[in-house]
């Protein structure tokens, strides 16, 4: 299977606000800008707007589709700066009407931290980490294990680098074990497809945990890499969605897409783009010649 340059990116849905968060948070991270911008129609949402973007050279995805699902902290991005400097201009801007969860000071772990949700409804983590002086910020998806997946994130770490061919474990470190001898994880990092992901867990009652308001896009280059994606990622307790929506055996949801979906859902052909969304109103997961068929017109 061939691994495109970015095969992964974080998805994040929004009531109506996805065009405002994205203007705003390409306006404050460096390196960043919209790259397009369609809305479609007669879905189930009415009208949704969806907007890919670009931070520190990082491609995302966000899309405005009605109150379905929430932001909460089971997810959050992890924004290392190479500077205290950084990390205090990032937190002021970003914190603007938010919430903090953990406020901004210097922790064993790093010079300068904190933890807060955005007025948007967006987790991030900005932390001072060594690193090059004078380049942008890495931004790196962050899960947070809790409720009924406690316990569950390092057997979670090796699941994702199995379904993924371009991965590899990093570093694990446990915390002490519990009294019935339980063992968890303080921290954990992991490569998917070149793209780095964090992982933790916390027994405490939180009240939230992972739901379809942050998704993973999966990008595949031919219908094999659908079909296997599809049945590593719904398999062992997943579940099925539709129009290419997932859910893994820990609640996480990915969606599965063509990379010429991309090409298909341009905005300068309104005609197209309608035939090619109900004919994805329609499908659990993507069919590559059917939505090829839609997009030329048969």
């Amino acid at each position: 299977m061939a691994t495109l340059e970015q095969k992964i990116v974080s998805h994040l849905w929004f009531d109506k606000e996805a065009g405002e968060a994205v203007r705003f948070y390409t306006s404050i991270f460096p390196d960043s800008q919209i790259s397009s911008s369609v809305t479609i129609h007669d879905t189930p949402s009415g009208s949704t707007e969806i907007v890919s973007f670009v931070l520190c050279g990082q491609e995302f995805q966000a899309i405005s589709a009605g109150p379905h699902f929430t932001l909460n902290p089971s997810i959050s991005f992890t924004v290392n700066c190479t500077t205290v400097e950084e990390v205090d201009a990032l937190w002021a801007q970003l914190s603007k009407g938010g919430q903090a969860l953990m406020p901004l000071d210097a922790y064993p772990f790093s010079p300068r931290f904190g933890w807060m949700q955005d007025r948007f409804g967006v987790s991030w983590q900005v932390t001072a980490a060594a690193g090059q002086q004078g380049q942008p910020p890495v931004i790196v998806p962050s899960l947070l294990f809790t409720g009924k997946n406690y316990g569950k994130a390092e057997e979670a770490v090796h699941f994702y680098t199995s379904v993924f061919q371009d991965a590899q474990v990093g570093q694990v470190i446990h915390n002490p074990p519990e009294a019935d001898g339980k063992t968890t994880v303080m921290y954990a990092d992991f490569l998917l497809e070149n793209q780095r992901f964090r992982i933790t867990e916390s027994g405490y009652a939180h009240g939230f945990n992972f739901n379809e308001a942050f998704s993973f896009i999966v990008k595949c280059d031919d219908q094999e890499e659908v079909d296997y994606f599809w049945e590593k990622l719904s398999g062992n307790g997943g579940e099925e969605g539709m129009c290419g929506w997932l859910s893994d055996q820990y609640g996480l949801s990915w969606q599965i897409v063509p990379a010429a979906m991309d090409e298909m859902m341009q905005a300068d052909n309104p005609e197209r783009l309608a035939r090619v969304t109900q004919a994805f109103l329609q499908m659990k997961k993507f069919d590559i010649a059917a939505l090829q068929r839609a997009a030329d017109g048969g």
